[in-house]
C-alpha cells in the first residue's frame, strides 16, 4: 500500500516506514511564506511604453514565469507584477523578485542575481533553476522596457 505525501508528490511505501520515523521534507519558511502569500500577483498593461514584460520558461521542469515592471520618468521601477505556472519555489522566487526590483533603478535591478534570490529563500540545489528563471525574467522585462523606449525615442 502506498500514499501520497501532501505537497511533496512523492509516493512512500508503508512497508518501509518505521513507526518512530515520519518521512518529512520541508521548504524554508521564506519559501512557504512567499508561496502561501505571494506578493504582486497580476499583470500590467503590456502596451504601455513604461512597462517591460519578461516571459521565460524552463522546459525541463515546465515552470513558466511572466514578470512585468513599470518604470517612471526618472528610470525608477515603481511597480512589478508576476504570474507563474510552476512549483512553490518558482512562485516564491517570482514573488521575491518583484519585491526586490520595486524602488530600484533599471541599472540597479540588472544587478540582482539568482544567487541572491536562492540564498534569501534557502533553495536547495535541485531548485536553483527557479531562482535562475526569476533572474532571467527580470532581465527580459528590463530588456523589453529598454527596447520599447528606444523605439519611442526614434519615433519622436
Amino acid at each position: 500500500m502506498a500514499f501520497l505525501v501532501p505537497k511533496l508528490r512523492r509516493c512512500v511505501s508503508l512497508k518501509n516506514l518505521n513507526s518512530n520515523v515520519v518521512p518529512k521534507a520541508s521548504y524554508h519558511a521564506n519559501v512557504i511564506d512567499h508561496y502561501e502569500n505571494p506578493r504582486n500577483v497580476g499583470s500590467l498593461d503590456k502596451e504601455d511604453k513604461n512597462v517591460g514584460t519578461g516571459l521565460v520558461g524552463a522546459p525541463a521542469c515546465g515552470d513558466v514565469m511572466k514578470l512585468q515592471i513599470k518604470v517612471d520618468e526618472n528610470g525608477k521601477i515603481i511597480d512589478a507584477k508576476f504570474k507563474t505556472f510552476g512549483c512553490g519555489s518558482a512562485i516564491a522566487s517570482s514573488s521575491l523578485a518583484t519585491e526586490w526590483v520595486k524602488g530600484k533603478t533599471v541599472d540597479e535591478a540588472l544587478k540582482l542575481k539568482n544567487t541572491d534570490i536562492a540564498k534569501e529563500l534557502s533553495l536547495p540545489p535541485v531548485k536553483l533553476h527557479c531562482s535562475m528563471l526569476a533572474e532571467d525574467a527580470i532581465k527580459a522585462a528590463l530588456s523589453d522596457y529598454r527596447i520599447k523606449n528606444q523605439n519611442a525615442e526614434k519615433k519622436e
